[in-house]
């Protein structure tokens, strides 16, 4: 097997883990090992012939990390920014922990909840601690090379610019953050572990991670609002609830250490982003063996409850798709959203930002001037909640269970149209249109029945946003990839560039507003072009699919 750098890096440590108890050449072997597995891309079903030669071991998480770094050009900003440390630093480190936050439990909860070193090494003759501390650093592996990726660049900028003090307090910040991140997702899990079983726990978990990435953009936005700009100097009034802000002790240190203020609250903001991470990871270790323990509860699969469909939701299911290729397909689909928890996992929480998002550009705007939000048309900013639109129709084509996707080869079905166009109608009908109906009673309510119209054009180019979407991503049978390819290089970019129709509808939609009638007229357009489209968008072979 391969000897990483980052093996040969984490052996000048080997005292410190041995004085913990970890018999240190075994976890190092066992690292290797996870390491080398995360080199191998897992084959999909249809695309095995395509994988070119030499690619066999690269690893897609170390390949898709410039993204980061784009994301760190962003953060440059606030280091550039004058010198309150407390303002700039806090919203730093804010963005940095949501960053952290989201990734930790989209791309590594599975990780702290793996079973497989439970039922391959526990019968060995290896140390229960050992094996914990291997998945732990094994997390914090990677998580290391996200924070290289997203603040390296920064905190070399702010190297140049603010001295090597202020470099090493950030480093130190960072390294801090990291361990306050992960301690608290694994605490978290483990007292869920401790209270629940089986599938219920696992429902339980997912709506845990969801929760914690909505709590994350909630906190971020509470973080900015703590501060206020008075004759453009950035003040702060304190108040007990900062100290439930997690990025503000961070950014009170470096007040603290570059300009010397030491007031109580910079003081105890400063102590507490040092004990706190140290307390989790130590809380964490302490009780890992009963972490571990629990783990086995995830084993237990439960008893399916077969529900029947009700004559409402059968007549809608008539309604929605006209032939019984389609109809079949459709509840394939939507048992397969809401049955496939890593699916969940990375697509609920952005159900829930597009729920947020369009309301933090809204009082953005009228914070002080809530009176004369009514008669604006600021209604429009419920076009970013299509944002979500290419990400979940990108993700549409993984699946935890992706090896089963041999039964299209054998499904009695003659093309591929049914299959296309009964997955995306599940998506718009079982995903995106309660989001869209609870959007709309909120925006009734804050803007009056006068934006009916309007909300029937959104639904529209959403419909159409969809259909564009699908056109371009590179076809793939749905839930027939595994999720260890959705982290491709190319895949960024392409939601990126996607978004961008997103603003385009937007700009149209707002011009025809200036017109009179021009909304009717608009409507009227789009909706021609969603019915051509979509006669158009599922004429995919065979052929295509496997390419």
């Amino acid at each position: 097997m391969k000897d990483f750098r980052t093996l040969k890096l984490l052996d000048k440590l080997e005292k410190l883990f041995t004085s913990f108890g970890v018999d240190y050449k075994i976890m190092r072997k066992i690292l290797q090992m996870k390491l080398t597995m995360d080199s191998r891309r897992v084959p999909t079903i249809f695309s095995q012939n395509a994988k070119k030669k030499g690619k066999e071991n690269s690893n897609q998480y170390i390949s898709s990390l410039w993204i980061y770094v784009l994301f760190g050009l962003f953060l440059v900003i606030f280091v550039l920014m004058e010198e309150n440390y407390l303002f700039q630093m806090s919203l730093f480190y804010g963005i940095f922990t949501f960053i952290i936050m989201t990734s930790m439990i989209s791309d590594f909860s599975s990780v702290l909840l793996d079973i497989r070193d439970r039922n391959i090494l526990f019968p060995k003759p290896v140390d229960r601690r050992t094996i914990s501390t291997a998945k732990m650093v094994h997390v914090m592996i990677y998580l290391s090379f996200l924070t290289i990726a997203l603040v390296g660049l920064p905190l070399i900028i702010g190297l140049i610019k603010n001295g090597i003090l202020f470099f090493l307090v950030s480093l130190m910040n960072v390294i801090l953050l990291n361990l306050l991140v992960v301690g608290i997702t694994a605490l978290l899990y483990l007292f869920i572990l401790r209270f629940f079983d089986g599938e219920k726990l696992k429902d339980i978990i997912n709506y845990v991670q969801i929760g914690l990435s909505l709590a994350m953009m909630v906190g971020y936005q509470l973080l900015v609002r703590s501060f206020e700009l008075i004759d453009l100097t950035i003040s702060l009034d304190p108040q007990w609830w900062h100290v439930l802000i997690f990025p503000m002790w961070y950014g009170a240190m470096m007040e603290m250490v570059m300009n010397g203020v030491y007031q109580p609250f910079y003081l105890l903001f400063s102590a507490l982003g040092v004990l706190v991470p140290l307390l989790s990871i130590w809380l964490y270790v302490k009780f890992n063996p009963t972490f571990e323990q629990s783990l086995q509860k995830l084993v237990y699969q439960g008893k399916a409850k077969v529900k029947k469909r009700s004559k409402l939701k059968q007549w809608i299911l008539s309604v929605i798709c006209r032939s019984h290729e389609e109809k079949t397909f459709f509840k394939f689909a939507s048992l397969m959203m809401k049955n496939e928890r890593d699916f969940k996992l990375k697509v609920y929480p952005s159900l829930g930002f597009s729920v947020v998002i369009p309301f933090i550009f809204i009082f953005s705007g009228f914070e002080n001037d809530l009176d004369s939000l009514a008669s604006s048309k600021s209604y429009l900013s419920i076009y970013f909640s299509l944002i979500i639109i290419p990400t979940i129709m990108l993700l549409l084509k993984y699946s935890g269970k992706y090896k089963g996707a041999w039964i299209y080869g054998v499904a009695p079905i003659d093309g591929l149209k049914p299959l296309f166009s009964g997955t995306i109608k599940a998506f718009l009908f079982n995903l995106y249109l309660p989001i869209y109906l609870l959007l709309s009673v909120l925006f009734i309510a804050l803007f009056g029945v006068r934006i009916l119209p309007d909300l029937f054009v959104v639904f529209i180019n959403s419909c159409l946003y969809a259909v564009i979407c699908f056109m371009f991503i590179k076809q793939a049978l749905p839930f027939s990839e595994s999720f260890d390819d959705s982290n491709q290089t190319g895949n960024g970019l392409l939601i990126f560039a996607l978004m961008l129709f997103a603003g385009l509808f937007a700009s149209i939609h707002f011009i025809s507003t200036l017109v009179s009638y021009g909304i009717y007229v608009y409507l009227v357009v789009v909706l021609l072009c969603f019915v051509l489209i979509w006669r158009k968008a599922f004429d995919v072979t065979w052929e295509e699919v496997r390419s």
